[in-house]
């Protein structure tokens, strides 16, 4: 393995700080990172006027020449992982009320030869 490799734990954080921007550029507060619950996790929690999105951000690493038929970065949400994310969020809307729509999103960064290359957000995934 290269030395100058990312892990995965470092192309993760990458991709959330991405999404994360993403969002608040489209007019998203970001009010929790990391958010826990217990053992399960939610990226990224984003509110807008009318809505908190609960985030699973997916981000995959890719070689230029490997993008011929990629695998999407959602694909890795499981049905564990659906199940996991919304037993987080429900215990979070426990904790903080709130009269905002709630909403499953999921983000997939592209990260392509070392650079992100594509970032998409899709509302209401779950």
């Amino acid at each position: 393995m290269k030395q100058n490799r990312k892990s995965a734990k470092q192309i993760g954080d990458l991709g959330e700080r991405k999404a994360a921007r993403y969002l608040m550029r489209r007019g998203y507060w970001i009010k929790e990172r990391n958010y826990r619950a217990g053992k399960y996790e939610i990226d990224l929690i984003a509110v807008s006027l009318r809505t908190i999105a609960f985030v699973e951000v997916k981000t995959r690493s890719y070689r230029a020449e490997d993008l011929t038929d990629p695998v999407p970065p959602s694909y890795a949400v499981d049905a564990d992982k659906v199940r996991f994310t919304r037993a987080a969020a429900a215990r979070y809307l426990r904790e903080h009320p709130t009269g905002k729509r709630p909403r499953m999103d999921v983000m997939e960064v592209w990260i392509t030869d070392g650079k992100i290359s594509r970032v998409r957000h899709i509302p209401d995934a779950y």
